[in-house]
């Protein structure tokens, strides 16, 4: 049996494939998480219940330096990892390293890493990634079966979520701009940006993969204007379907610590408190914000903020669990919860049913528009 669909699948494979289909349809049914619930729902909990971002899309989190961006972009990429899939991580900043990325959950040994220098560097790579693809031998028949009925450039049932990720576009610079003579025009990179975004943003949904895209924010000439504007030129924001601001703030507060040592106080900053606007969304609905607090040595504190909203909107003095009343400190509460894994998954679930049930008073009651 297998000897012959070997032959079908040889025989198939001179014959030109047909043009592929786009697979993404705005569905949502998988997603992957960004590591903060409130995030999560923030970009697309009015469409599938604890929400996240979907695959298929491009995104691009743009915000000052020191905003959180790279955890933001690591967070979600070793959750691709952790659900199976496969990660191309470009680094162009080189800032990537070991002790950082483990703190993710993130394997730099098994993902597809590289430090491109030029904007088709990153481009072309994705257009020749074949992440899932085995050989002949290692695949079961059934999945032969699914080769031979829709045949592709190897074998790739497309099971798990492929993530692309780039930390910073800023950083890439261009073939012209690394010559000698230089980009004296200053605009080769945003048209490049343009170019490979036209060639590639098609290959990132038919292919059902998540691209995630760090990048900063420059000056705005305008003094009284808020300074959302990220280099590379138009093109990054035309073609992101999501596009997530760290910095929706004016500033951003830092979380600091006082310790006692030989009766002395030591204050140190150990994170800082941001609030991520969603400023472009085809998921779900824009304009959303959610609070994150980043611990240096820990990443997403989603624990923490899980506490807040439902003591924020519960007017209850003490941080509590529905099955469990905890305590009046946020640092004692959250030792409690993570004593207990239960109470980990009890807690994500009463700020999902709580959000919904604040999102529910919003909803629109007029009748369906005619048409």
């Amino acid at each position: 049996m297998t000897l012959k669909l070997s032959e079908q699948m040889k025989k198939r494979s001179n014959s030109p494939p047909p043009k592929p289909k786009a697979e993404y349809d705005g569905d949502t049914g998988k997603v992957i998480s960004t590591g903060s619930t409130l995030l999560d729902l923030a970009i697309s909990g009015g469409r599938i219940r604890g929400g996240g971002i979907p695959v298929g899309i491009l995104v691009e989190i743009f915000g000052p330096s020191g905003s959180g961006k790279t955890v933001l972009l690591s967070e979600i990429a070793g959750a691709v990892q952790r659900q199976g899939g496969q990660v191309m991580f470009h680094d162009p900043e080189a800032r990537l390293n070991k002790q950082f990325s483990r703190m993710f959950g993130l394997d730099t040994d098994t993902m597809d890493y590289s430090r491109p220098d030029t904007v088709p560097e990153v481009f072309t790579a994705i257009r020749n990634w074949s992440p899932g693809w085995t050989s002949i031998k290692d695949v079961k028949v059934e999945d032969m079966i699914k080769q031979i009925k829709e045949p592709r450039k190897g074998i790739n049932p497309h099971t798990k979520i492929h993530g692309i990720f780039a930390d910073s576009l800023a950083a890439l610079s261009t073939d012209m701009e690394m010559d000698k003579e230089g980009d004296k025009m200053g605009m080769r990179r945003a048209k490049e940006f343009s170019e490979e975004l036209r060639k590639t943003c098609r290959i990132i949904t038919r292919e059902n993969y998540l691209m995630v895209c760090s990048n900063q924010v420059r000056q705005n000439i305008e003094p009284h204007g808020q300074k959302l504007k990220s280099p590379g030129g138009e093109a990054m924001s035309f073609y992101s379907s999501l596009r997530l601001n760290t910095n929706f703030a004016t500033r951003i507060p830092k979380i600091k610590q006082v310790v006692s040592h030989k009766d002395r106080d030591v204050e140190r900053v150990i994170g800082v408190n941001i609030e991520v606007y969603v400023f472009k969304s085809s998921v779900w609905s824009p304009y959303r914000t959610a609070p994150l607090t980043i611990l240096f040595d820990y990443g997403i504190d989603d624990i923490r903020q899980n506490l807040q909203f439902i003591k924020q909107y519960s007017k209850n003095p003490w941080y509590a669990v529905k099955s469990k009343k905890l305590d009046q400190s946020m640092e004692k509460s959250i030792a409690l919860v993570e004593t207990d894994e239960s109470l980990v998954i009890e807690l994500h679930n009463e700020v999902i049913d709580l959000w919904e049930d604040i999102e529910s008073k919003f909803k629109s009651n007029r009748k369906p528009k005619q048409r």
